[in-house]
């Protein structure tokens, strides 16, 4: 273990996570131009994966069609990796996923990713409204999965259902969550594993145990690789980070309140924006934030990765002008490569 123990950012791979936010005065369409561009630098610099989230129904989120949008930025892009953080399963039909991606894969071989999720990624009436079934229990979720697994594995000519183009292009499959119940089922299949402490922080140490626990060898992976993604606002000083970070609290107070708005432009306080219980509860949402210029972000992520002993850590930047953005992810970079 003395080995593990001594892991460095540079040992670690880097990765993005995109909502693809729209922001306040602009529209999905200036939101898909960013990404595309956001893309192609993260690539430039280094970034090993490019995942987009599915959400529904959030005016300040464009990522609801995420295999389409996986296809406009691999189509962008030559080298990164590209894919969901995650799909959200409940919502397709296991062979419709299996289609568009082996449709992805085929289009772009050995640069897709599939992660999967068992949320709806919305609201209860909206995932109605997706024609989700809404008596199933956590149970339907393995099944699934497994299905999923059949239908991108080797082609079998005898089955009566098959997924074309999709058999025989083993697209990557990851389990993603958020409490014990992702990280038991990623084990015992022997899938990677990617936690989402970049908002629901809790259950992170004690997931990661129990997927490393019960992590069994499988064709595709011999050893767990775990994967946590965390919010990172890094600029040139720290007092400039803490200004950009509020678009972020913003973002996550609306959350809280249940209200749908565009990404709001940073602010010079948060005070009078916020309650004492408000305040508290983003602030627990968002533990694994890490604010600052590049020596306090460096000294953040490098503890966390000792605390944590990731195998990657994939970074969300809810930043509101694009170029302080792509600054955020380049400094990161250049903490990890030393260039």
């Amino acid at each position: 273990m003395s080995d593990i123990k001594q892991k460095q950012l540079k040992d670690v791979r880097l990765s993005v996570l995109d909502l693809v936010p729209i922001l306040e005065g602009q529209t999905a369409a200036d939101s898909f131009k960013s990404s595309l561009d956001l893309a192609q630098q993260v690539e430039r610099w280094g970034y090993t994966r490019y995942w987009l989230a599915e959400h529904h129904n959030m005016a300040g989120i464009a990522s609801s069609a995420t295999s389409l949008l996986i296809g406009h930025i691999a189509g962008g892009t030559s080298t990164i990796r590209v894919g969901s953080g995650g799909i959200m399963l409940p919502n397709h039909a296991p062979l419709v996923v299996a289609e568009q991606f082996g449709t992805l894969e085929t289009l772009f071989p050995g640069r897709i990713d599939l992660g999967l999720g068992r949320a709806p990624g919305t609201d209860q009436f909206t995932a109605m409204a997706l024609r989700r079934d809404l008596t199933g229990n956590v149970e339907d979720f393995p099944r699934h999965v497994e299905e999923l697994q059949n239908y991108l594995g080797p082609a079998n000519p005898a089955a009566r259902v098959r997924a074309v183009p999709g058999e025989g292009t083993q697209v990557p499959i990851w389990i993603l969550g958020s409490s014990t119940f992702g990280a038991q089922l990623a084990g015992i299949l022997g899938l990677p594993y990617a936690f989402a402490s970049h908002f629901a922080p809790a259950a992170l140490h004690h997931a990661l145990k129990v997927y490393r626990d019960s992590f069994r060898p499988s064709d595709s992976l011999q050893e767990p690789y775990a994967m946590a993604c965390v919010n990172v606002t890094a600029a040139d000083t720290d007092d400039e980070a803490k200004h950009l970070a509020t678009s972020l609290y913003q973002s996550f107070l609306n959350v809280i309140r249940g209200t749908a708005k565009p990404m709001q432009a940073p602010v010079s306080s948060m005070e009078g924006l916020w309650d004492a219980s408000e305040q508290y509860a983003v602030h627990q949402m968002l533990r694994y934030t890490f604010i600052g210029g590049p020596e306090t972000v460096k000294n953040q992520l490098q503890a966390f990765l000792e605390e944590t002993q990731v195998d990657e850590i994939m970074i969300a930047s809810h930043i509101y002008d694009h170029a302080a953005r792509l600054k955020s992810y380049e400094i990161v970079s250049t903490l990890a490569t030393g260039k």
